[in-house]
């Protein structure tokens, strides 16, 4: 494939990109209606299902709102508690449900995150107990996703118990499952993307891009402030205008023969302000587009 066709077929966006979110304590989240035609005005055709309650949870349903703006369901976000032994049942049939949506729409990647519980507290020590039951929750997760033709990809996420890269290196080298590899969050656990794109060669089933902005993706990575204190100032940017290096993951990925999404998926809070029609998330998303389309057609981007 001609680099300078991949944004047209690989090109995906995460509803949280627009506010859309589900971690607790989270801003206003935008309406599908007008999420989706911007995206579609962007020329995204395909994206993340997004926090429960955003799109429908009946494939009929979801299939006809998606197929109103011409976009395509490829993936979704799912946090789960994938180290408490007592939760096993509970999160392999959260999992099986939401496969099973995915595959009726025609998605291809179920894309997990090892949450400490579901408030998303700040997870504690793990235990080798642990680190053995969520290697084995993976093994799991990957066979269930097989089981309705499905990718299961593992995100490590500031705040999960796979953040920092000692924790990506345990279960790189404890656990065969594929990844979802986040330029931003990946920077801040201290885990350089580009490299983590080589070290996990052939493993990267699924892409999210965001940037990140100098000092605050310190400030998390230190806890001096919160994730979501952090992204409510700015603490994703538009691709290119931050320090993660995001064309050089790119070019990684494609020197590799990726072949999966790219998603554009940067984190945005907008607290309680509604933005008018054409302002607000879809200006960074814009500049992101543009940003990404010149880095795929191996045009230098700034």
């Amino acid at each position: 494939m001609e680099r300078s066709n991949v944004i047209d077929d690989r090109l995906a966006a995460g509803p949280i990109t627009w506010g859309v979110c589900e971690v607790p304590g989270w801003g206003t989240m935008l309406p599908a209606e007008r999420v989706l035609s911007e995206m579609a005005s962007l020329g995204i055709t395909a994206t993340e299902l997004g926090a429960p309650g955003f799109l429908p949870h009946r494939a009929d349903d979801l299939n006809a709102v998606l197929e109103t703006h011409g976009v395509r369901l490829v993936a979704s976000f799912l946090p789960l508690v994938l180290h408490d032994r007592r939760r096993r049942d509970e999160t392999l049939s959260s999992a099986r449900a939401t496969a099973r949506l995915l595959a009726a729409t025609g998605a291809s990647v179920l894309v997990s995150a090892a949450i400490a519980d579901d408030r998303w507290s700040r997870p504690g020590v793990v235990t080798p107990a642990q680190w053995d039951h969520l290697a084995g929750m993976l093994d799991a997760l990957d066979e269930l996703c097989a089981d309705h033709g499905l990718v299961h990809a593992l995100h490590p996420h500031v705040g999960t118990l796979v953040e920092t890269r000692d924790d990506v290196r345990t279960v790189l080298e404890r656990s065969s499952v594929a990844w979802c590899l986040d330029t931003g969050h990946l920077l801040i656990g201290g885990y350089d993307p580009a490299t983590f794109a080589a070290d996990a060669s052939g493993r990267i089933a699924h892409a999210h891009l965001k940037d990140v902005a100098p000092g605050l993706g310190e400030a998390v990575a230190g806890r001096r402030r919160s994730l979501i204190d952090a992204v409510r100032d700015g603490l994703f940017r538009p691709l290119g205008r931050g320090i993660a290096p995001v064309a050089a993951t790119v070019d990684q990925l494609e020197h590799d023969g990726y072949q999966g999404w790219y998603v554009l998926e940067q984190d945005t809070d907008l607290g309680r302000h509604v933005p008018a029609p054409g302002e607000g998330p879809i200006v960074d998303a814009r500049l992101s587009v543009d940003y990404l389309r010149e880095v795929l057609a191996g045009q230098p981007a700034g």
